[in-house]
C-alpha cells in the first residue's frame, strides 16, 4: 500500500476497509480520505457513531460483506478479525488486489518516516492522542492513527505532512510485529486477551519481541515501577528511558494535585524541573500516560512551553472518562475501560472528580475468558462504585453461549464482597431501569468495550431536553 503523502499527489488512488467501523480501522480510512484517496468500506454492523462520521467524511459504507462492495478497488485493507473466507477478500485475491491486514497498512505508513508506537495494557488510545496533539500544537504536523476519537479534533485520527508517524500498537495476535517504529512508549503489561496469551509468561515474551525490533538510534520509554515490563525491555538495543508518578524514574510527575476540573503536576526529568503542567482529563491514570507522552515528545524536539500549553489545551478522548452532560439531574460520564485495572481507575478518577457524590455504575463485561479468568480483581475494582448494574457479557471474537451465565457468576461474586449489584438482561432493559433509578445528584458511569455506547447514545439525545449543569 502506497501511503507517501507526495505520490498519492500524482496517482490518487481507490481503497476499500473491510471492517473499517471499528476504531482504528475507521481512523485510517480518514487519513485515506485526508491523503486524496477514494475509500469505500464494509462492516457487519455499519451503524452507530463510527458509521455516521464515516459517512460525514465522504466514505461510502456498506452493511454486511458482499464480493460486489470492493468494486474497483486498487487495495483492500482487513480488519484482523475478518477471516480468509470473507466474500470481499476472495473477491479481491480472484480479481489480483492487493490485501492488506490493518497492521500491515499501519506498518507501510510508517516506512521512510519516523514511527512512534505506543504499546501497553492501559493507556494507549489516550497517550497515542496526547501525543499527536502536543506534536501538531507544536507545528510538527504528524501522522496519527488513534483507537479513540480525540474530542479536540472532528476525526479519530489525523493526516500531517510532518516526519513522525504515532500509532497505538495492538498486542492481540501479536498485531505490533507487523510495525517498523523507531520510537516506542510501553505503558504497562498485564494479563490479557486471554485467546492468544495464556498467561503473563507468554503476553512479556511477545511485548519482549515487540521491543527487540527498536533500532539502537530510537528511544524505549516504559512504565518504572512495573517488574513485567522490566523484563520485558531487558536486553533492548534501543535507549531506555523510565516514567512514573511519585517515584524514581527518568521521567516523573511529583506534586500530583486531583481536583475537580483539573490535575496539576510537576514533570521532571532526571531529577531536575521540566514542565508544570495541568491537565483537564481526570484521574491519576492520565498523569501517568502524559508523562509518556510528553518523554516522547522531548525526543521528538517539543520543549516545555510547547508541552505545558498543549496539556492544558487537551481534551480528552471520546469514551475515556468522558463527561456527557447532566440529564434529570444525573451527571453522565462514559468509559471504555473493561480490564479491572482500568475499572479500578476510571472508578477512583469520576470520585475524585464529583466528590461526596453517588456513583451508579454500569459495566458490560468484554469477552467470557477474560471475565472468568479475572472474577475475582473484576469484583474488587468496584469498590468506589455505590450501585453496580451489570449486564451480559459482550463476548466479542468468542461464541455467545456462556455470556449470560459469567455475568451471573461475577454478580454473585459482587455480591459476596458486599457491593450493592443486579443483573440487567439488556441494553433496552438497562435504559428503562435509569429511567425508574437513577437520581438527581448521582453520577451514572458506563463502562465497557462492547455495544454499550448504544446505551451512551440514546442518553446523550435526552440531555438536551433536560437542564445542563
Amino acid at each position: 500500500m502506497s501511503l507517501n503523502p507526495e505520490s498519492r499527489i500524482l496517482n490518487p488512488r481507490a481503497a476499500h476497509l473491510i471492517g473499517v467501523c471499528g476504531s482504528g480501522m475507521r481512523s485510517l480510512a480518514e487519513l485515506l480520505v485526508d491523503r486524496g484517496w477514494r475509500v469505500s468500506g464494509s462492516d457487519a454492523a455499519a451503524e452507530g457513531h463510527n458509521a455516521a462520521m464515516l459517512c460525514a467524511r465522504g466514505v461510502e459504507l456498506h452493511a454486511g460483506h458482499a464480493a460486489g462492495f470492493v468494486a474497483d478497488a486498487d487495495e483492500v485493507v482487513f480488519s484482523p478479525a475478518v477471516p480468509a473466507t470473507n466474500p470481499e477478500r476472495v473477491a479481491a485475491r480472484e480479481r489480483g488486489i492487493p490485501e492488506h491486514s490493518y497492521p500491515q497498512a499501519l506498518g507501510r505508513l510508517m516506512s521512510g518516516r519516523t514511527g512512534v508506537a505506543i504499546a501497553g495494557t492501559h493507556g494507549k488510545s489516550t497517550t497515542t492522542a496526547m501525543l499527536g496533539w502536543i506534536l501538531e500544537s507544536a507545528g510538527q504536523s504528524p501522522s496519527v492513527i488513534c483507537g479513540g476519537e480525540l474530542l479536540n479534533r472532528n476525526a479519530g485520527g489525523w493526516s500531517g505532512s510532518g516526519a513522525a508517524v504515532v500509532v497505538e500498537a495492538c498486542e492481540y495476535q501479536g498485531s505490533f510485529f507487523n510495525l517498523a517504529p523507531r520510537h516506542a512508549a510501553l505503558l504497562d503489561i498485564e494479563p490479557d486477551h486471554f485467546d492468544c496469551y495464556a498467561d503473563l509468561d507468554s503476553a512479556i515474551a511477545a511485548y519482549r519481541a515487540f521491543v527487540a525490533q527498536l533500532p539502537a538510534e530510537g528511544l524505549l520509554v516504559c512504565r518504572a515501577d512495573r517488574p513485567a515490563v522490566g523484563t520485558a525491555v531487558a536486553g533492548a538495543a534501543a535507549r531506555v528511558e523510565t516514567f512514573g508518578v511519585e517515584t524514581s524514574a527518568d521521567w516523573t510527575a511529583h506534586r500530583v494535585r486531583l481536583r475537580p476540573g483539573q490535575t496539576s503536576f510537576r514533570i521532571e526529568r532526571h531529577g531536575q524541573a521540566w514542565a508544570d503542567c495541568v491537565l483537564h482529563v481526570p484521574g491519576e491514570h492520565n498523569v501517568l500516560n502524559a508523562v509518556a507522552a510528553v518523554a516522547l515528545a522531548a525526543e521528538l524536539g517539543v520543549g516545555p512551553d510547547a508541552v505545558r500549553q498543549a496539556l492544558a489545551d487537551f481534551r480528552g478522548v471520546r469514551r475515556r472518562c468522558e463527561r456527557l452532560g447532566s440529564w434529570r439531574g444525573v451527571e453522565l460520564v462514559d468509559d471504555y475501560a473493561h480490564h479491572p485495572t482500568a475499572v479500578a481507575a476510571t472508578l477512583a478518577a469520576v470520585r475524585a472528580e464529583f466528590p461526596g457524590r453517588p456513583i451508579r455504575c454500569v459495566f458490560q463485561p468484554h469477552q467470557v475468558s477474560r471475565t472468568r479468568t479475572l472474577m475475582a480483581e473484576l469484583a474488587d475494582s468496584f469498590r468506589e462504585a455505590d450501585h453496580i448494574l451489570l449486564l451480559p457479557v459482550y463476548s466479542a471474537r468468542e461464541a455467545a453461549g456462556d455470556h449470560v451465565t459469567a455475568s451471573q457468576e461475577l454478580l454473585h461474586k459482587l455480591k459476596g464482597a458486599g457491593r450493592r449489584a443486579m443483573f440487567v438482561p439488556s441494553l433496552d432493559r438497562l435504559v428503562a431501569v435509569l429511567e425508574t433509578d437513577a437520581r438527581p445528584g448521582e453520577v451514572v458511569l458506563l463502562i465497557g468495550a462492547g455495544d454499550i455506547d448504544r446505551v451512551r447514545d440514546e442518553l446523550s439525545r435526552r440531555i438536551p431536553r433536560h437542564y445542563a449543569s
